[in-house]
C-alpha cells in the first residue's frame, strides 16, 4: 500500500505542477499579489498535492470495488425494480454530499443552496436510472442524448437567466471526485453481468447521461421559483502577515471540511454496510481493504478541498481580477488557454476515467491520448469563457451549436469514443473548475464591470462541452487511421488471398516477420 501511495503522490506532483508554476509566473510578472495570498496559493498546492494522491488511492482501493459490487448483484437478480430503486438512491445520496456541487451552491446567493443542492441530487438520481436501464435495454447512447439534449435546448428558450447559466453549470459540478469513480463502476459492474455484447462501451456513458439530470432539474425549477435576487458570494481575499496566521487559517477550515466529506461519506459507507450485510456478504479481508480505502478517501478529500478552497480560490480571484484590470485585456484569452490546457491534470476523476479506459480497451485507447484530448478541449473552453467576459455575449449562441456538433459527431465516430467523450465532458468540470476557474473567471468579470451571474457563471458548462468535441474527433482520427490500414494490409496481401490469410498476414506483419511483406 505504501509504494502505490508514493506512486499516487509522484503522479499528483506531476499533474499539480504545471498550473502551480504557470500562476506563480504569473504573479512575478503581470499579476502582483500580496505575500499573504502567494503564502496561502503555496501552501494549498501542497496540500492539494497529498490529498489528490490519498484520494486516488482511496478511490481505487474502495469506492470503484463498491460500485462494480453494487452494479453487479444489482443486475444478478434481473428485477428491474430493485435496479430502478437502488439506483435512486445511489443517485441522489452521493450528490447530495458531492464537494463540487457544494461549491457551486454556495456562490449562487439567489436560489437557497438545500433547495438547489436537492434539485440537483433528483435530477442525478432520475437520470442515473436511465442509465442503468440504457445498458440493460441496449439503447444507443447518441440517441439518448440527442433527444435529451434537444430538450433541454427547447426548455433553454423559456428559462431566466439568472437560472440558465446556473442549470448548465450544475450539469458539470455533481459530475466530479465523489461522483464519478462511483458511477463509472456501477456501469462497469451492471454492463459485465448484461453481456449486451460491446461491455466496452456501455461501461462508460452514465456520466454522460447524469450530466443532463441537473440541467433539467434545474431549468424545471427556474420555471416555477421566483428568485429574489441575482448577487453572488464574493470570494474574500485574506491578508496573511506571518506563517502562524497562514496555519491558523488553513486550520479553521478543515473542521468545515471534514464535516463536509464526512456527510459526503457517511451514507456511502452506510449504504456499503447495510448492503453487505444484507446481500453481499464479502469475507473480512475484503471489507478491511474497503474500509481502509474510504479512510484514505476522507483524508484526501479534506486536504484536497481545504488546499483547493482556501489557496487556489482567493489566488484564482485575485489573479483574474488583476489580469483582466490591464490596458489589453484581451491578453487573458491566451493566459486562460494556457491555464486550461493544464489545470484538467489536477482534476481527480479525469485520472480515475483515463485509467479505467486504458485498462477496459486493454490499451488500445491510451490515457496519454485522452488527457490530451482533455486539455485541448480545456484550453478551447476557457478561450471561449474569456471571450464571454469580455464581450458579455449570450452563453446560448456557444452552447446550441457546440452541441449540435457533438451530437453530429455520435454519428460518425466509434461508439466507445462517443460514451467517453459524453463521460470527460463531466469529469473534466470537476474541483478545480468550480473553485479555481470559476474564480478566476468571477474575478475577472466583476474587474470589467460584467454580469457575473449571466457572464461568468457558464465557465464549467463550456468545459463539460469542449471534450465532447475534441474526444470524439480523436475517435474519427482513430477510424480513419484503423480503415488506412485495413486497406494497406489488403494490398499487400496476396490478390488471390481470402479472409483467413489476410488475417494471418496481418499478424506475420504485427511482428514484424515476413520479409515479403516489406517488398
Amino acid at each position: 500500500m505504501t509504494e502505490k501511495l508514493q506512486e499516487k503522490i509522484r503522479e499528483s506532483v506531476a499533474a499539480v505542477l504545471p498550473i502551480t508554476a504557470i500562476v506563480l509566473v504569473l504573479c512575478i510578472t503581470i499579476a502582483p499579489v500580496s505575500s499573504g495570498v502567494m503564502m496561502l496559493f503555496i501552501f494549498g498546492a501542497l496540500m492539494l498535492i497529498l490529498g489528490m494522491g490519498l484520494f486516488t488511492l482511496g478511490a481505487e482501493v474502495a469506492m470503484i470495488p463498491i460500485g462494480e459490487l453494487v452494479g453487479a448483484h444489482i443486475t444478478k437478480k434481473k428485477n428491474v425494480k430493485l435496479i430502478v430503486v437502488i439506483g435512486f438512491i445511489i443517485g441522489v445520496m452521493i450528490t447530495a454530499a458531492e464537494p463540487d456541487l457544494q461549491v457551486l451552491a454556495h456562490q449562487v446567493a439567489s436560489i437557497p443552496s438545500p433547495l438547489l443542492i436537492m434539485t440537483v441530487a433528483v435530477g442525478v438520481g432520475v437520470f442515473l436510472v436511465i442509465a442503468l436501464l440504457r445498458i440493460l435495454l441496449k439503447i444507443r447512447l447518441s440517441y439518448l442524448l440527442f433527444g435529451f439534449y434537444l430538450l433541454t435546448f427547447g426548455l433553454a428558450c423559456f428559462i431566466p437567466g439568472d437560472f440558465l447559466a446556473v442549470a448548465f453549470d450544475s450539469g458539470g459540478v455533481t459530475t466530479g471526485p465523489m461522483t464519478v469513480p462511483f458511477i463509472l463502476a456501477l456501469g462497469i459492474g451492471v454492463s459485465a453481468v448484461s453481456r449486451t455484447g460491446d461491455t466496452d462501451s456501455d461501461s462508460f456513458g452514465l456520466v454522460a447521461i447524469c450530466s443532463i439530470g441537473p440541467i433539467l432539474a434545474v431549468m424545471i425549477l427556474g420555471l416555477i421559483y421566483q428568485a429574489e435576487s441575482s448577487d453572488y458570494t464574493a470570494v474574500v481575499i485574506q491578508d496573511i502577515g506571518n506563517t502562524v496566521e497562514l496555519w491558523s487559517y488553513f486550520w479553521k477550515a478543515f473542521p468545515l471540511y471534514a464535516k463536509e466529506v464526512a456527510v459526503a461519506l457517511g451514507p456511502i459507507a452506510a449504504f456499503f454496510c447495510i448492503y453487505q450485510f444484507m446481500a453481499l456478504k464479502l469475507p473480512k479481508t475484503q471489507l478491511i481493504r474497503i474500509g481502509v480505502g474510504l479512510v484514505y478517501t476522507f483524508i484526501g478529500l479534506v486536504l484536497f478541498l481545504v488546499g483547493v478552497n482556501v489557496g487556489f480560490m482567493p489566488a484564482g480571484n485575485y489573479i483574474g481580477q488583476q489580469i483582466a484590470s490591464l490596458e489589453h485585456s484581451w491578453i487573458i484569452i491566451p493566459i486562460a488557454m494556457v491555464i486550461g490546457y493544464f489545470i484538467v491534470n489536477a482534476e481527480p476523476a479525469v485520472h480515475v476515467l483515463t485509467k479505467q479506459v486504458e485498462e477496459i480497451t486493454e490499451g488500445s485507447i491510451p490515457q496519454k491520448a485522452i488527457l490530451l484530448s482533455l486539455s485541448v478541449g480545456m484550453s478551447l473552453a476557457l478561450a471561449l469563457a474569456m471571450i464571454r467576459v469580455l464581450t458579455g455575449i449570450s452563453l446560448l449562441w456557444i452552447l446550441v451549436p457546440g452541441y449540435l456538433i457533438a451530437l453530429g459527431l455520435t454519428f460518425f465516430t466509434p461508439k466507445i469514443f462517443t460514451s467517453i467523450a459524453f463521460d470527460s465532458g463531466g469529469v473534466a468540470s470537476g474541483p478545480m473548475t468550480a473553485t479555481f476557474l470559476l474564480a478566476f473567471t468571477i474575478g475577472a468579470c466583476n474587474a470589467v464591470g460584467g454580469n457575473v451571474i449571466t457572464d461568468a457563471f457558464g465557465v464549467v458548462a463550456l468545459v463539460a462541452l469542449t471534450p465532447l468535441v475534441t474526444i470524439q474527433s480523436l475517435g474519427l482520427l482513430y477510424k480513419i487511421r484503423q480503415r488506412r490500414t485495413e486497406e494497406d494490409l489488403e494490398m499487400l496481401a496476396p490478390p488471390d488471398a481470402d479472409i483467413v490469410e489476410i488475417i494471418e498476414w496481418e499478424n506475420h506483419a504485427e511482428e514484424g516477420g515476413d520479409s515479403n511483406a516489406e517488398d
